[in-house]
């Protein structure tokens, strides 16, 4: 791993990095080795292919075999081209596309187009980049049988792709768009997440919120009447990221969103009525009393508001139980046994 391509180099390898104690046996024309024997191997490293880790965990392996051109990748919402030959680990094909005139295929990255292993490994690829991806089940297809144009992938299947990126087009990034464009794409992204929302896909609805925030963040970009619009498009994604974190029981990142809704907005009802939903997650009462005080002030006849009231003076309840218990075992006298 310390090498580079064409060195060369004399090993010298202590036993406990060789073949120890035990040594080896005679075979395949070699000699046999002692035990405790310290080895030196000359050693060139001819070539290799680099090797990418792709989800952190060793499920999506990319091993490039050509690299691609330019400094450039693939992002997430970029149009992509590919043709690859996808197998079983034992070779069997089960589809092709751009091979054998079959058409390459074309898809947008980070929209579940295509399995997510794959979707994951060719985000990082370059234009005119080729390599081989696998992909373990949990990434690809599960533990169902499918169908596909020349085999059948088993349940449990690993599956590999050969693959080349023949081309893509990034998605634009806030900075390269007008006034018009940014609101136009963070209004779309928007109703993507509103969608995904809807069908239970919370954490990709998430996403969709934070990206199209992002593109009417606050940055001295829009006119006046576009900020207004851009606001209330920052707010909504803000409130609905929120609703995401609920779902997904990340109550610090609902705090968090609410947070900044409330920074702009004081009084907005959805926002102090999901932070004081996380903060009775959290435990802390207090500041969802004090959250909870504030929506009824201004919108007294909420009923949403109202049933977490009531559920929150439960809670408290229960914990002033709980608190009573615990310093009457505290403090509770001692009995001192005296034997006769």
């Amino acid at each position: 791993m310390t090498m580079t391509r064409g060195e060369k180099a004399e090993l010298i390898v202590q036993p406990q990095y060789a073949f120890g104690e035990k040594g080896r046996e005679a075979g395949s024309g070699f000699r046999s080795i002692p035990p405790d024997s310290m080895l030196y191997i000359n050693i060139e490293l001819v070539s290799f292919k680099p090797v990418i880790n792709v989800t952190g965990d060793f499920t999506v392996i990319k091993k490039i075999f050509k690299e691609g051109e330019g400094a450039f990748t693939a992002n997430e919402g970029a149009n992509v081209t590919v043709r690859y030959t996808a197998m079983l680990e034992d070779g069997t094909v089960f589809e092709k596309r751009g091979i054998d005139e079959t058409q390459p295929l074309k898809f947008v990255t980070d929209e579940e187009q295509v399995i997510t292993g794959l979707d994951r490994a060719v985000a990082t690829m370059k234009k005119g980049e080729r390599a081989i991806i696998s992909i373990h089940p949990d990434y690809a297809f599960g533990n169902v049988e499918v169908k596909q144009d020349l085999a059948i992938v088993p349940p449990g299947s690993k599956v590999v792709y050969d693959i080349e990126m023949v081309d893509f087009i990034k998605e634009k990034a806030p900075w390269e768009l007008n006034s018009n464009e940014k609101i136009k794409v963070a209004e779309r992204k928007k109703e993507e997440g509103n969608l995904l929302f809807k069908s239970g896909k919370y954490q990709r609805a998430a996403k969709k919120y934070d990206k199209a925030a992002d593109f009417v963040s606050r940055d001295g970009s829009l006119g006046d009447d576009e900020e207004k619009l851009a606001k209330s498009l920052r707010v909504s994604c803000w409130l609905n990221g929120a609703a995401c974190c609920l779902k997904l029981n990340d109550f610090p990142g609902a705090i968090k969103l609410c947070t900044q809704v409330l920074d702009v907005e004081f009084h907005n009802v959805k926002a102090l009525y999901r932070r004081a939903q996380a903060y009775i997650e959290t435990e802390d009462f207090l500041l969802a009393d004090v959250d909870i005080k504030k929506a009824l002030e201004v919108d007294p006849q909420n009923r949403e508001v109202k049933v977490l009231k009531m559920k929150l003076k439960q809670l408290q309840a229960d914990s002033d139980k709980k608190d009573a218990k615990l310093y009457e075992s505290m403090f509770a006298p001692k009995t001192k046994v005296i034997s006769v």
